[in-house]
């Protein structure tokens, strides 16, 4: 019996996991953690609607029914992007 090989991901960033401080991204090879702390937009929406993220360019990340735009490089240091948002908890 031989196995046929998997083909390339349709997907170019996925949601892989959701936890009470935070979510997980897998963006190509990377994986990028975003904190409900950091990322306070995210905090307190439907699941749903953190899975629907889209790659509209490689440096630039959207989620269409949160109207929320993402730089990657955001993501990856952001002590370099000093604005937060006045979200209150």
């Amino acid at each position: 019996m031989t196995s046929v090989a998997l083909g390339a991901s349709t997907s170019r960033v996925e949601v892989t996991n959701i936890s009470q401080h935070g979510f997980w991204l897998l963006l190509a090879d990377e994986e990028l953690f975003l904190p409900f702390s950091e990322f306070p937009w995210f905090r307190d929406v439907a699941v749903g609607k953190i899975l629907h993220v889209e790659l509209p360019s490689p440096n630039h990340l959207y989620w269409p029914d949160l109207d929320v735009d993402l730089a990657v490089e955001s993501i990856r240091h952001p002590e370099r992007f000093p604005l937060v948002s006045r979200v209150t908890v």
